[in-house]
């Protein structure tokens, strides 16, 4: 081989890649398209966590709200949102207004909530949960639930909301 055959050769060796820097560049994409695929197709379970303390929170409001108000106050929920009530005249519920917290709320993305129990007993998807002014409530439950993960919110009769470590659902 001549000088400038062994230059050639030496030439193409360096520009190659070796197999440890295409391993480093294929792990950095792979973490890069891992982070992106996270925050791009949302992370189910953060986001039934985050409603589901919204929706706890709005609950003792609007058990506290009863209280003070003194006057009867629901909730209802959809599948895809919830609203608050309030008992009006001839025991007719009134769709609350003026109150930002208790304002009526779509779910995000496909969140579904729906009503469990009330008084340790099933109840219909349209009902009305009431919340009386004495603050003596019937325990009940919502669940709140996206296609990967659920959660229960669940109001004890002192007016303590909780919600449950989620669980993860069966996919669709």
């Amino acid at each position: 081989m001549g000088p400038l055959t062994r230059s050639a050769a030496r030439h193409r060796r360096t520009r190659a890649f070796t197999l440890v820097e295409v391993l480093v560049v294929l792990v950095i994409v792979g973490v890069a398209a891992g982070i992106v695929g996270v925050s791009l197709g949302g992370d189910d379970r953060r986001l039934v966590d985050t409603e589901a303390k919204r929706l706890a929170g709005a609950l003792e409001h609007a058990a506290a709200s009863a209280q003070w108000r003194g006057e009867m106050l629901g909730v209802s929920a959809d599948g895809r949102g919830y609203r608050f009530w309030r008992r009006g005249v001839g025991d007719r519920w009134i769709a609350l207004t003026g109150d930002d917290v208790l304002a009526p709320r779509v779910l995000p993305g496909e969140l579904a909530v729906s009503p469990l129990t009330y008084a340790g007993a099933p109840v219909p998807t349209d009902a009305i949960l009431p919340l009386r002014p004495s603050g003596r409530n019937e325990p009940y439950a919502l669940a709140l639930a996206s296609s990967t993960w659920s959660t229960v919110i669940a109001a004890d009769p002192l007016n303590r909301v909780q919600v449950a470590a989620g669980t993860l659902t069966a996919s669709r």
